[in-house]
């Protein structure tokens, strides 16, 4: 990978939409925040989560409230039952190895220790877990999710065919570490506003320069 490009595509990301911050997030909240996103919209899993924070004044009770009652309240992120079921197993299960509802002991391992730790949870993926492990503990991990996996293969920063699990092993390997949650949040951001799935906004990226799949788009007109 040309070490230019990844550093040009970095730079005017930033330039774009700023350099972002990891915000303070409840390390619980942000694990079950990122379950309920699977497979949903970032609209439905924010009202999801909502009214899951409204019904349960906190996790304890949400774990002593009947699974069917949970799915209700998170019936907006969709999948609620299977969601419903991976949430209070994974709260379950750290509350038995944790003897409380809490995170806090992946501070004392490292990176490798931490990540196994997580995707041993129900319903707890490589992306879910670098998540919390990038925003949480400041962990090197560069989360992969749908719109960072299409602009990054569109981009040709990832081979075109390479999965999410790959994307991220290359995305780690080229990218400074200190860059990953910028990265991250800012191909996001292009990904919903511009390099969308359909209609890509290709004469209103300011990305064309370095851009593969944009360049290929030119090509057949």
């Amino acid at each position: 990978m040309d070490k230019e490009k990844i550093d040009a595509c970095i730079r005017i990301l930033e330039e774009l939409y700023g350099e972002p911050l990891a915000r303070q997030v409840d390390t619980i909240d942000l694990l079950v925040m990122t379950i309920l996103s699977q497979n949903t919209s970032d609209t439905n899993s924010l009202r999801a989560f909502g009214r899951l924070k409204t019904a349960y004044p906190d996790y304890e009770a949400l774990l002593a409230a009947p699974e069917s009652k949970l799915a209700d309240a998170i019936r907006a992120g969709g999948l609620a039952e299977i969601k419903a079921r991976r949430i209070r197993e994974t709260l379950q299960k750290i509350r038995q190895d944790a003897r409380a509802i809490t995170l806090s002991f992946l501070n004392e391992m490292d990176g490798k220790e931490a990540m196994n730790y997580l995707v041993s949870l129900p319903g707890v993926g490589p992306k879910t877990a670098s998540v919390v492990l990038l925003f949480s503990f400041g962990k090197h991990f560069m989360p992969v999710d749908t719109h960072v996996h299409r602009v990054s293969r569109r981009l040709g920063l990832v081979p075109e065919k390479a999965s999410v699990e790959k994307a991220q092993e290359i995305l780690e390997r080229i990218v400074p570490p200190e860059k990953y949650l910028s990265l991250h949040l800012n191909l996001i951001r292009h990904g919903r506003r511009i390099c969308r799935a359909r209609a890509a906004k290709h004469g209103e990226c300011a990305l064309q320069k370095w851009c593969d799949y944009c360049t290929r788009a030119k090509s057949l007109k």
